[in-house]
């Protein structure tokens, strides 16, 4: 092996490393890092055999398997022997590296985890401690990180709690908090004080919860520090039921319940009220002591169930509780929604002793809580989530992928063709048809699922835990569903779209990464005939970028005169005397090379700097022309012409100023046209091509039979010439089809009295059989490739 100097690459980094020789196996070079390790200067690890310097069986085998040319790479966890013969904890890679077309090597990267190992270790020593303290304490102790997600708790919290065992096998911290919730007599306002101490990660604090049960918690809530931050929260609940029993219920009763917000009424197991706290006044808009020794019973009722009060005594006598929606009806007759929940407390033999009833006022809660999800979370067109509530819901769905492993998708949704029908029949009657998709849109989703509208005709589609089978069985229902007509005030017309796919996380871990890749997959979908989906793939990222530079670096070459024009050939078929000829469009580039107009064309479409480059194309095949006609070598040169360059407003002026500016006769210009161009706007389309045949300028339909004409417009159309597309002649010798689509064209282009050429002819037996069906015309390598100009002059002008 070459004597490479390695010290300025590999003393730079941070692991320990050897390089060593491939066919020797002995170590050529080391760090400092890889000597600190070992225990040894360099000069006693260098030359050494790195046989020698293994300690594992697995390590031997792999350069014994290294030195029969049977393995180029490991990477695992091992041993490593120290000069002091002590055995460290190590990671070790070995790979194969190539230096140039000679020399190789094998680079070995060690890093070093026996500190990593002893850490764990006492970590594990420390939980185990603190564990055992855990489980020590009398009172129910849950541990959660700032989103509230459980880190820990002990089996005296979950006795309390009466926790599913399901729940404590399988970890699940959504249904814990659920069950939590669903324990407590007024979870309203054990939600409101939940939500309440998030929001303050530094707040301490102290409260009584009833649980339906009847069992009474102090729960003391206190912040968790690390390194002198708020990590989290630490709740100890215990169970003061029999403390409470003791005491007289009433001032107990008036005493937890004397702040509360809430109203909250004490009763006899009779239902007569005892006692009531001052937020009942209120919200019954009554003096506290007119209500003492009415019935609870005549405070509430159902507009929708007379046999409210029936229904609380069964539940009650039942389960110990009853939660839900009820009406009160003021002293002036007016009727306002409370949620109420009854809670029956019993005594240690099973009795009913007291019952508590709690009530908030819905009316305004409700109210405001639908204006702010309407203005701040639903888009107010179609009703759906907006980017805001789709950012919620998605971060939600994250945190729990990064917790649990799960997976969920982003469909990135737009209308295909969506513009035409807001210009054809107006903004509102748009926006009825976009009402009309996210109503087919939802059918198509679980109720898990988010769809949301960003604006315009795009949608964004979050399917939760979904994998990539998910998301395209849902992406073709989508299909299926927006492929069915719609039908709007008596007219029926159908709308598709297209569709990108991200998949969490392997093409994202956020939001906007994953809306950024589903709408670049989308635009593949657009760019390849829209009505379909894709997924993303990171190669549509590099793709994105080169045709980014490729599109600076075609600007760049029209302005440097990169651009340069090749002249083809058109051949009479019988005798071969030349009729015209075709200029081709080629492009070096100092960087790039010759780079093909399949590859370059495209891009400049895509951008729209083809109508620039189309423009010189036009003047510079004309200015040509004209100095061979000037020189009386007359030949009409026919120039290709895109769609976009072809609808612009002032084409045809252009054409002529051209044809003015060079004096070119004009019936030596001929201008090839695409299939797609004519059904574009047809009556547009006639219109233009009319005034080009007017200025004398021929035309002619290129690349005929790929496209969709209608042979109606051919008729309509002054066109003098068809070109059968290259497509069709080059398996004409194996094609029974090609053969006969070809004998077809022509009678049909004789038929109309046009002339027929054919392209990419390249073996005279194509040529005798576009002779043999009456082609009049062809073009290919047979007869000659594309010619610069002063070449093509000297081979195919020189008799002219």
């Amino acid at each position: 092996m070459r004597a490479i100097d390695w010290a300025p690459l590999i003393e730079g980094m941070l692991e320990a490393v050897w390089v060593v020789d491939p066919l020797t196996l002995r170590i050529v070079a080391v760090n400092q890092a890889a000597c600190s390790l070992q225990g040894l200067n360099p000069d006693d690890m260098v030359g050494r055999p790195v046989i020698e310097m293994t300690a594992s069986p697995e390590d031997i085998f792999f350069w014994e398997d290294v030195a029969a040319g049977q393995s180029d790479h490991i990477q695992s966890e091992t041993l490593l022997r120290r000069a002091d013969g002590q055995a460290i904890q190590i990671e070790r890679r070995v790979s194969r590296v190539r230096v140039d077309d000679i020399n190789q090597c094998y680079v070995v990267g060690i890093l070093d985890h026996s500190e990593q190992r002893r850490v764990e270790g006492e970590l594990e020593k420390l939980v185990a401690e603190l564990r055992a303290t855990l489980e020590s304490t009398a009172d129910g102790i849950l541990v959660c990180d700032l989103d509230g997600a459980i880190r820990g708790y002990n089996q005296h919290f979950a006795q309390l709690w009466d926790i599913p065992e399901p729940l404590l096998v399988e970890r699940d911290d959504a249904a814990i908090h659920a069950h939590l919730g669903s324990q407590v007599a007024d979870s309203e306002n054990y939600s409101q004080r939940l939500r309440q101490i998030t929001r303050s990660p530094l707040l301490e604090g102290n409260d009584m919860l009833v649980l339906r049960s009847g069992r009474v918690l102090e729960r003391v809530t206190l912040p968790q520090y690390g390194r002198g931050r708020p990590i989290g929260r630490v709740y100890s609940f215990r169970d003061i039921t029999e403390r409470l029993a003791a005491e007289n219920q009433l001032q107990l009763a008036a005493k937890v319940f004397e702040s509360s917000l809430d109203a909250i009424f004490v009763t006899d197991p009779a239902y007569r009220i005892l006692v009531v706290n001052p937020s009942a006044g209120r919200l019954l808009e009554c003096p506290t002591d007119s209500l003492l020794g009415t019935s609870s019973r005549d405070l509430f009722f159902s507009p929708h169930d007379p046999e409210l009060t029936t229904q609380i005594d069964e539940k009650l006598m039942a389960n110990g509780f009853w939660e839900g929606e009820a009406w009160h009806r003021r002293p002036d007759g007016s009727a306002f929604a409370v949620l109420a929940s009854w809670v029956m407390l019993r005594d240690n033999h099973g009795n009913p002793r007291n019952i508590v009833v709690f009530a908030k006022d819905l009316t305004e809660k409700l109210a405001a809580q639908q204006r702010i999800e309407q203005l701040a979370y639903s888009d107010p067109l179609t009703g759906l989530p907006n980017r805001l509530l789709l950012t919620e819901r998605v971060e939600h769905a994250l945190h729990l992928a990064q917790r649990e492993g799960t997976r969920f998708a982003i469909l990135f949704l737009d209308l295909d063709r969506f513009k035409q029908i807001n210009d054809s029949l107006g903004h509102l009657f748009g926006d009825r048809v976009l009402i009309e998709v996210a109503q087919r849109l939802k059918g198509c989703l679980r109720q898990t699922d988010t769809l949301s509208r960003l604006g315009g005709d795009e949608f964004v589609i979050h399917l939760h835990e979904a994998d990539a089978r998910a998301a395209e069985v849902t992406a073709q229902r989508i299909l299926d569903a927006l492929s069915r007509p719609i039908e709007l005030d008596g007219m029926n017309f159908s709308v598709s779209c297209s569709m990108g796919i991200a998949m969490q996380p392997e093409d994202g871990r956020t939001l906007d990464e994953l809306i950024k890749h589903a709408d670049t997959a989308m635009y593949r979908v657009k760019e390849r005939g829209k009505g379909n989906f894709r997924f993303y793939q990171p190669q549509m990222n590099v793709d994105l970028l080169a045709r980014v530079k490729m599109d600076h670096a075609m600007r760049e070459a029209l302005a440097e005169r990169r651009f340069a024009l090749h002249y083809q050939p058109q051949v009479d078929t019988v005798s071969g005397e030349m009729r015209a000829c075709e200029a081709l469009l080629r492009w070096h580039d100092p960087q790039l090379g010759q780079v093909s107009p399949a590859v370059f064309i495209p891009v400049a479409e895509e951008s729209g700097f083809i109508v620039h480059l189309g423009l010189w194309v036009m003047q510079e095949a004309v200015r040509q022309a004209a100095l061979w006609a000037n020189a009386g070598k007359a030949i009409r040169v026919s120039v290709n012409v895109s769609a976009l360059q072809f609808q612009q407003a002032h084409y045809v002026d252009t054409v002529a100023e051209a044809l003015r500016d060079s004096g070119l006769p004009h019936h030596l210009l001929e201008l090839e046209l695409t299939e797609s161009i004519l059904v574009h706007d047809a009556d547009e389309a006639l219109e233009r091509l009319q005034a080009l045949a007017a200025l004398g300028v021929k035309l002619s339909i290129d690349d005929f039979g790929t496209g969709y004409s209608s042979l109606g417009y051919l008729k309509q159309f002054p066109i003098h010439k068809l070109k059968i597309d290259r497509s069709f002649i080059a398996s004409l010798h194996e094609q029974d089809s090609d053969r006969a689509i070809v004998t077809a064209v022509v009678q049909m282009g004789h038929a109309l009295k046009l002339d027929v050429v054919a392209e990419g002819v390249e073996t005279e037996a194509q040529r005798g059989f576009l002779a043999q069906v009456g082609c009049d015309q062809y073009q290919g390598f047979l007869s000659a490739p594309g010619l610069p100009a002063a070449e093509f002059e000297q081979r195919c002008l020189s008799s002219a």
